[in-house]
């Protein structure tokens, strides 16, 4: 089964931090992506930019309306995703508690929705 991995962290939280701390952020992030691949989970995986770089689209009456950011504002932003393949809920989740980020922010595991002929 594949599970989408969506990362959350205090996106204000990193630029707080010293050229060190950042260093070894991305080096833990690093090997948490090395072990993924060396498992044989990982199927895809990406960072995004910072949220002042998104756009938000609705359609209201017909119109197209769009907004600078997210949706909505929240403490933890979105940051990034690991799409992985799994026996089971448990191994996703098991994989998700390894995420560097997880004493700072959050790691939500979503089944995918297998639609037979997508």
């Amino acid at each position: 089964m594949r599970y989408m991995l969506l990362i959350y962290d205090v996106e204000a939280g990193r630029a707080t931090m010293t050229p060190e701390q950042q260093e070894a952020n991305f080096k833990a992030w690093m090997e948490y992506t090395a072990e993924l691949n060396d498992k044989g989970v990982k199927l895809a995986g990406e960072a995004l930019q910072p949220t002042p770089t998104a756009r938000t689209v609705r359609i209201r009456d017909g119109e197209a309306m769009t907004t600078d950011g997210p949706f909505a504002e929240t403490k933890e932003q979105l940051g990034g995703f690991y799409m992985l393949e799994c026996k089971d809920l448990d191994e996703a989740m098991a994989y998700a508690a390894k995420a560097p980020n997880v004493p700072t922010g959050s790691v939500e595991v979503r089944p995918v929705w297998e639609i037979p002929g997508a």
